[in-house]
């Protein structure tokens, strides 16, 4: 994503809307797929949501019709570096560029400099965690001891021979690596700085490994999209340079308002692999200010009720069926060894609740009971399906 991470990114190749028309264009004159986006170009990073979300699953549709990529590379696949399989299963490029998946910035965050040893515990095989951060510790100039995951014992010894002041991986590991060395009275004071992602970071175990001398930040990002957003030592995350994210309700493309929490949908601004309004199925919530809250839990709430899914889609539909709708929760529960639906609706007025339960039964072709609540009232947390039982 970055060719030169010291440049400032609107400088060298312009504003994020001029580089979002410009890609458009080449995104509409060379892709089937997008063939009927807007001639005109956008008027701001808002128009953005009157352009339609791509899911993971539309991805894997389209992959399967037109192998490898749905016809969504800038160019043929002999002009990329790497060719990914990750779970669903889903095919993911490697461009050409120089830190092509933008993680340069998130290492020299948590402290990387030029020239550190880096331990890279990701995978190498046919995922692209490992390649991701190799390619940002080489645009800084580290040399990298490719460990890969688990095998404790050759870790200890690439520790022991090689001296690494970073770490590289998910957190857990790290701190087995940690207990591990302790146990074989190994001299681990080289690792001092830890890049995680991939699983949850609890602020017990951050204090724990920065209190054993590892100072950690994490990043968020994925295989489609490289490094999305990592923590710099501000609230929450920086937003990444090559992305433009927008926080969308569940089941919708439709943005919330800054605050609230909802989906993570990015934008990549990419010639290689040009991602448009691209579903994460993350949730987060953002400041307004180039920042998200960080990773709060998965927007794939669909559940089954009485022998049927429930989408968070259908919900939202409802939402939109009856004016003056705002937050939208649905908590299932059992009552009487049955499955029992309860839709809590933010609503200005009680007696929305009537139109509400038949919207209820029509979408989701299930009986429910509804309950009008004060606006404000329900949760900032994402959440548009409950499931109690």
């Amino acid at each position: 994503m970055t060719a030169d991470p010291d440049l400032d990114r609107d400088t060298r190749e312009g504003s994020p809307l001029a580089r979002l028309n410009a890609q458009l264009a080449r995104m509409r004159e060379t892709q089937a797929h997008w063939a009927d986006l807007p001639a005109t170009p956008l008027n701001s990073l808002a128009d953005l949501a009157a352009l339609p979300v791509l899911r993971k699953s539309d991805l894997v549709e389209m992959q399967a019709r037109n192998a490898p990529f749905g016809g969504l590379t800038g160019g043929a696949v002999a002009g990329l570096r790497r060719l990914f399989i990750s779970p669903g299963p889903i095919f993911d490029p490697e461009g050409r560029g120089a830190d092509w998946w933008g993680s340069a910035a998130a290492l020299r965050a948590a402290g990387v400099q030029p020239g550190d040893v880096i331990l890279n515990t990701f995978s190498y095989h046919l995922t692209p965690a490992a390649f991701i951060f190799e390619a940002g510790a080489e645009a800084l100039g580290c040399p990298v001891i490719p460990a890969g995951p688990g095998n404790t014992a050759d870790q200890l010894v690439a520790i022991r021979q090689y001296r690494p002041r970073v770490y590289v991986g998910v957190p857990d590991f790290l701190k087995i690596i940690l207990d591990k060395a302790d146990e074989a009275g190994l001299d681990r004071t080289c690792l001092e700085v830890g890049m995680v992602t991939g699983a949850a970071l609890p602020d017990s175990l951050r204090a724990e490994l920065a209190g054993r001398g590892v100072a950690v930040r994490q990043c968020y990002g994925t295989a489609d999209l490289g490094i999305v957003a990592y923590e710099d030592g501000g609230p929450g995350m920086v937003l990444n340079d090559g992305v433009i994210v927008e926080i969308v309700r569940p089941g919708t493309g439709d943005p919330v308002p800054n605050g609230e929490v909802g989906e993570i949908v990015v934008t990549r601004l990419d010639a290689d692999y040009p991602l448009l309004r691209f579903a994460t199925g993350d949730m987060s919530a953002t400041d307004g200010q180039g920042r998200i809250k960080g990773w709060m839990g998965r927007a794939d709430q669909a559940t089954k009720v009485k022998g049927m899914f429930v989408r968070p889609e259908q919900i939202a539909a409802i939402g939109r069926a009856v004016p003056g709708c705002q937050r939208l929760r649905l908590e299932i529960s059992r009552a009487g060894e049955q499955d029992r639906m309860h839709l809590l609706v933010e609503h200005e007025d009680s007696n929305a609740a009537a139109a509400l339960a038949d919207r209820l039964a029509e979408i989701t072709r299930l009986k429910g009971t509804v309950e009008v609540v004060a606006p404000g009232s329900l949760p900032n947390d994402g959440r548009v399906i409950a499931d109690l039982r």
